[in-house]
């Protein structure tokens, strides 16, 4: 009983000094924010102000789990998220009781189921396509869905090895990015795209020049199959990529050729390419120095810049027009980017898509261009749209990132990724264990290829890349459906029927 009574006694007395010490830190709390002159909350409430900060700091997570609905969060929201999640673990897509979606919401697209859709034994799939026919080194790519631009830098180690190795399984192309080509991307066997940014990480001189023995260094690998110029991106037109000085290690700092530790900040454009002509003097350079596709990565500002653009492959001949070029939509993301860029500059991929298949088949370009459409398109409904809008291919970068075990925590930028993605602190890594994550990335491609075949199947087509806008139904404004070929009539010496 003795022993109690002090052991009682030991632990009050350590609670009544704790509570002292908890009663300090507040009083120099208060004093702190009484004083201070920056933040007239805390000042005016010392202390309690502080909440304020961390509640709204918690508020965009919080919501996600606790208060916004399936179909609310941006910019996915949960069942756009939970569809990834289901589709990388092989669980099935079949839902009970009814869609959630509401099918009233302008601009949702509509498929137009046929009467008489191909029975079981004449569904096709998704056919191969060639890019870069009259180049040195076509390539034939085996899948309309691929991995889009994630640079090793924004992305970590473990995150590059898995969609790597996920990529070969799955049959589909990586794209690196504009942060140089790793070891990371070519370990996995893919497919590889190389892409030069407007910093041209990897193939620059001292000077910051295009450097053709460093060009023709990397287009020597046999898995690298295209080359793409970065002219802009979704999240930022105008603006050029932004890796924060914590996330440029030695190694980043080596293959970039850049200093460690200093934020990788490209320049806005191309300084050796001002004009059009400029542009395709640029891709007819590349493409000998490397023998093979090259293309371009762009966002679309308006209808005269586009048109410009084919008008100048026009008078100088199809010979010198991009092997492809990727439209990337104002919705694309980035791991940092200003919020004026991301949120009001640049074109949706629902009106540049369209307009871009339009010229490129004005032009008579449509056998020698292919058109890759990117930005959000994660979900095979999305997917099947730009499909039917003109596409031959589809890129997702956030979509691979979800299959990844992204969870949406808005860190990309800060080094703090808690599901080891987007971050090189060694420690967050871990949680990124390559041999169980690339499997869901092949799973995540293959699922969403199968989805999209059986809505192609639907509509009354055998392959995806069959459908025609027709084929979709947008919802306007009164709540009724148009046809998309009525809203976009797409290019043709013949009229679409």
């Amino acid at each position: 009983m003795e022993f109690a009574l002090l052991a009682f006694d030991a632990l009050s007395a350590a609670f009544v000094f704790l509570l002292g010490i908890a009663a300090l830190a507040i009083v120099i709390i208060f004093i702190i924010d009484h004083n201070q002159t920056a933040d007239a909350i805390r000042r005016n409430y010392p202390v309690i102000g502080r909440f304020r900060e961390l509640f709204s700091g918690l508020g965009e997570f919080f919501r996600q789990y606790f208060f916004a609905m399936d179909r609310e969060e941006l910019p996915f929201n949960r069942a756009q998220r939970e569809w990834v999640d289901r589709a990388a673990e092989l669980k099935g897509n079949t839902i009970a009781f009814g869609s959630t979606r509401n099918l009233n919401v302008v601009g949702t697209p509509l498929f137009v189921n046929a009467a008489y859709p191909p029975i079981h034994s004449q569904f096709g799939t998704s056919k191969p396509m060639v890019i870069g026919e009259g180049t040195r080194a076509p390539y034939t790519a085996q899948s309309f869905y691929n991995i889009s631009a994630m640079s090793f830098g924004a992305l970590s180690r473990p995150a590059v090895q898995a969609l790597s190795r996920g990529a070969k399984e799955a049959g589909i192309w990586m794209n690196t990015g504009e942060g140089a080509l790793s070891p990371y991307h070519l370990e996995g066997g893919c497919d590889v795209v190389f892409q030069i940014g407007t910093a041209k990480y990897g193939v620059r001189d001292d000077d910051g020049n295009l450097d053709d023995d460093k060009l023709r260094n990397v287009a020597s690998h046999e898995n690298v199959r295209m080359i793409e110029i970065k002219l802009a991106q979704g999240a930022k037109p105008g603006h050029g990529g932004i890796l924060p000085a914590e996330k440029v290690t030695a190694e980043i700092a080596r293959i970039r050729h850049i200093p460690e530790g200093q934020a990788s900040l490209s320049p806005n454009r191309h300084a050796d390419v001002s004009d059009d002509d400029a542009l395709l003097d640029m891709i007819a350079h590349v493409r000998e120095v490397t023998g093979k596709p090259v293309g371009i990565k762009m966002v679309i500002g308006a209808e005269p810049i586009i048109r410009n653009l084919f008008e100048t492959i026009a008078r100088r001949g199809p010979d010198s027009a991009p092997d492809f070029i990727t439209v990337d939509g104002a919705e694309g993301g980035s791991g940092a980017a200003p919020m004026p860029l991301i949120d009001l500059v640049g074109m949706s991929i629902r009106e540049a898509l369209p307009l871009v298949v339009d010229l490129r088949d004005e032009f008579g370009l449509k056998d020698r261009i292919r058109l890759i459409a990117s930005g959000k398109l994660v979900n095979p409904s999305d997917v099947a749209w730009a499909l039917a809008a003109g596409a031959d291919f589809i890129n997702s970068a956030r979509g691979f990132m979800f299959s990844l075990g992204c969870i949406q925590a808005l860190k990309c930028n800060r080094n703090t990724c808690p599901t080891g993605i987007t971050t090189h602190d060694a420690r967050l890594q871990k949680g990124l264990v390559v041999e169980n994550k690339y499997p869901r990335v092949a799973a995540f491609a293959k699922e969403l290829i199968k989805e999209v075949e059986m809505i192609s199947h639907s509509v009354g087509v055998s392959e995806p890349r069959e459908m025609q806008r027709r084929h979709v139904r947008i919802v306007q404004a009164d709540g009724r459906s148009i046809p998309m070929n009525e809203l976009m009539p797409r290019y043709s010496p013949v009229a679409e029927s």
